[in-house]
């Protein structure tokens, strides 16, 4: 596995995602474990936060209406990530290549309406014990051009 060391600092983006109250709400019944029902994403179990799926619930909540499940992040935050590892220059083996980790860190809500603007940078590549290490940072932006979600995500290529 040889990673030119020259694609670090290349960048990816800008994307550009709205979010939407639906999608937002689906996300978080999905991964709070809402038991799905007839063409619906189903109930919200009692643990989860009535400000991430109730509209009228959350309007009387400390940011005055709905938010994203923090990890609903993901959907758009992962654009520069998918772009650096898919991108030919580098020369990736895609069927050697696993998700070694991400890391998010939060700095603000995300609403329904909001147009995020994600940009990515390939950090770092190495190698260590014969696997090749793709370390892409990224910043999310909302309309406002606040900084929302700062993200670090790896790739692993096994040798």
């Amino acid at each position: 596995m040889a990673l030119d060391k020259q694609f670090i600092g290349r960048e990816y983006g800008p994307y550009h995602y709205t979010l939407g109250e639906e999608k937002m709400r689906e996300f978080t019944l999905a991964v709070g474990g809402a038991k799905p029902g007839a063409g619906t994403p189903g109930e919200p179990p009692a643990h989860v936060s009535p400000l991430l799926y109730d509209a009228q619930a959350a309007k009387a909540g400390p940011h005055g209406g709905l938010i994203a499940f923090p990890s609903f992040a993901v959907v758009f935050a992962i654009r520069p990530f998918s772009a650096a590892i898919a991108d030919p220059a580098l020369n990736i083996n895609m069927q050697m290549l696993v998700h070694g980790e991400q890391d998010l860190e939060f700095l603000d809500v995300m609403r329904p309406g909001d147009v995020m603007t994600t940009t990515g940078r390939i950090a770092d590549l190495y190698e260590r014990a014969r696997m090749g290490f793709v370390i892409v940072t990224s910043e999310s932006r909302n309309q406002h051009g606040t900084l929302v979600v700062k993200g670090t995500w790896t790739a692993i290529i096994r040798g």
